[in-house]
């Protein structure tokens, strides 16, 4: 079989400066096990495999994979293939809403400007953490107790862990465990000084399927569930930008915003820089 692929950056403030994608079109021949040792190959946070929509309400299908399982939704590969999409010639059936349909159900993605936006999925574990969940966060990140302003769990499907910290400069210090026995998903947040073109800094921290842990550039899903915190406990209560992937020499930049509604937007640049054919890759299911 021969399928496109496009390498696909997304948030960046600027030409690959955010998180990189890898979108496979007319994937509908491959087997799982092959969607998965090629995202392994691509070596990526993720890759997606674009596919015909199997819910009358969609536009199309996403799967998503990271480097060890595949995911139900994930920020940045929503935002990456809904690009994608568009650029081989998608057309919403709702003019104001293009539908995906992905592991989680269906998301709703709004375009603005030439930017895309999807609506923040409801959490799927909310709430403050353990007293012992607590404290092997302050273990994993090297901090104090009393540094942790706020902390709950946000979990929109990856796990995330949500710790708030007093400043951008608190987080971006930060120098967390390099390895750790389980998994775990913590993402940090702390406010910048009001002037400056973001609100807030963001890091993600995860372990990859081998124990190692890694920082993610720019995360869709931790910023989508870390707005829904923010504005739910009143930290903010205007639209903001958040910047990620500073420490990794990135200039991530994610859109929160919230309609009328009490809806949460997660939204930010998509810029395709590779386009190339797949070659040899078959299916053996």
């Amino acid at each position: 079989m021969s399928a496109s692929v496009y390498m696909v950056d997304v948030f960046g403030s600027e030409a690959i400066s955010g998180n990189p994608l890898a979108v496979v079109v007319d994937a509908g021949d491959l087997a799982t096990d092959d969607m998965l040792r090629l995202t392994r190959w691509f070596n990526l946070s993720e890759t997606t495999f674009l596919l015909p929509p199997t819910q009358p309400a969609a536009d199309y299908r996403v799967r998503i994979f990271t480097l060890e399982r595949e995911m139900p939704f994930a920020g940045h590969p929503t935002l990456g293939t809904c690009h994608v999409w568009l650029e081989v010639g998608g057309a919403p059936k709702c003019g104001a809403e293009i539908v995906q349909e992905c592991g989680a159900g269906l998301v709703s993605i709004r375009r603005n400007q030439g930017r895309c936006a999807f609506a923040a999925p409801p959490l799927l574990r909310s709430g403050p953490p353990s007293s012992d969940e607590l404290a092997e966060a302050q273990q994993f990140l090297g901090i104090d107790g009393h540094e942790i302003v706020d902390a709950a769990w946000i979990d929109n499907g990856p796990g995330w862990l949500g710790v708030r910290l007093a400043s951008a400069e608190r987080v971006l210090a930060l120098r967390p465990s390099r390895s750790w026995p389980r998994r775990i998903d913590i993402g940090v947040i702390g406010p910048h000084a009001p002037g400056g073109d973001a609100a807030f800094e963001v890091r993600a921290f995860f372990s990859d399927h081998l124990g190692t842990i890694v920082e993610d550039p720019v995360t869709g899903s931790l910023n989508a569930s870390l707005a829904q915190w923010l504005f739910a406990a009143g930290v903010t209560t205007a639209d903001y930008v958040a910047a990620q992937g500073t420490r990794l020499g990135r200039a991530g930049r994610v859109r929160a915003s919230r309609d009328e509604a009490g809806q949460v937007w997660i939204g930010g640049e998509a810029r395709t820089h590779v386009v190339g054919r797949l070659q040899g890759i078959y299916s053996v299911e």
